[in-house]
């Protein structure tokens, strides 16, 4: 059993877990199916025209007008085969061509991740833009690897804002893990340098670095970046083991726009999609991991500290759906 479900057994059974899924896509759920409702309204088989305004539902959901094209060929090639497909059977055709879709990207079933063996520590980098809950979720991380029993090093690698900072040394307080930082302005790297030596010292399981959140500078930003990467791998050449992406998904295609851009700029490896709860722009996380081909790790479904789920595809799925 992966750590991850450990904490959810103790702190949330699975149906209570299903209850935050629920509540937490409830908008995008309620959004797309009257958007649906309407696309095949009087109509008893799927035909062009069903068609027409499904594509529409689906980029007016913030699925993103590539994968929605995607999606659209796959269940026009199985209208074709089957000659007769009635309107009753479309959320079933969705539900199948959106699980495979983002099981393509590498997204998976189940709720189990354990951390590799061989990386002492495992270390995360995380990057996003300010403003879409990147210290937040990697307080939760930090809090939830605590929970497993892991020991955790922080490190305020966003040295441009102080507020940065202050924001993550909260967070290690709050949780009990160690955070490493220097001054105001001091360089990323060394500070990424000294987390990592620390927790290579101290025996930690896991690393997780914050990265400052500047995109106006793409250039400084991919320097940043590489900088930092090259001086991880100093103390450990495998590091980074994890590169996260934090995105608000309650800004739909401005999420996609961060997505391109920080792609541009480092290998990305795991996105975690935030503030999905509240928000009727739960279809970013179809397009995103489609169009960035990464998958996704982590939604944000709520303020607790347990309501960073691993994405489950399937749960994703069917909770949009039934």
């Amino acid at each position: 059993m992966g750590f991850f479900s450990k904490i959810f057994n103790r702190n949330k059974d699975k149906e209570q877990k299903q209850e935050t899924l629920d509540q937490g896509l409830e908008k995008t759920k309620q959004s797309v199916f009257s958007k649906i409702t309407r696309a095949i309204a009087g109509k008893d088989k799927v035909d062009d025209e069903v068609l027409d305004n499904l594509e529409e539902v689906l980029i007016t959901s913030d699925v993103g007008v590539e994968t929605t094209l995607k999606i659209i060929e796959r269940i026009e090639a199985r209208v074709a085969k089957d000659k007769y497909v009635s309107t009753s059977e479309l959320n079933g055709m969705l539900k199948e061509e959106i699980a495979n879709l983002l099981a393509e990207t590498g997204n998976k079933d189940g709720d189990e991740w354990e951390l590799p063996e061989d990386h002492n520590p495992y270390v995360i980098l995380v990057v996003g833009v300010n403003g879409v809950g990147k210290t937040t979720t990697i307080g939760k991380l930090a809090w939830q690897f605590k929970q497993a029993g892991k020991k955790v090093y922080l490190g305020a690698a966003d040295t441009f804002r102080a507020a940065a900072v202050d924001q993550i040394c909260i967070w290690g307080e709050r949780v009990g893990v160690p955070v490493v930082k220097q001054k105001m302005g001091a360089d990323p790297a060394s500070v990424a340098f000294d987390t990592i030596s620390s927790a290579k010292a101290n025996g930690a399981d896991v690393v997780i670095i914050d990265t400052a959140g500047r995109l106006h500078n793409k250039v400084g930003l991919m320097n940043e970046l590489k900088k930092i990467k090259d001086v991880m791998k100093k103390v450990m050449p495998e590091a980074p083991d994890e590169v996260l992406l934090v995105l608000d998904g309650s800004t739909g295609q401005n999420a996609f726009e961060q997505a391109k851009q920080f792609s541009a700029v480092t290998q990305i490896s795991s996105l975690a999609i935030t503030k999905l709860d509240g928000t009727a722009k739960g279809g970013v996380v179809i397009g995103i991991s489609d169009q960035l081909q990464v998958p996704v790790k982590y939604i944000g479904l709520g303020e607790g500290m347990e309501d960073l789920q691993l994405f489950n595809r399937t749960d994703f799925v069917n909770t949009l759906f039934k």
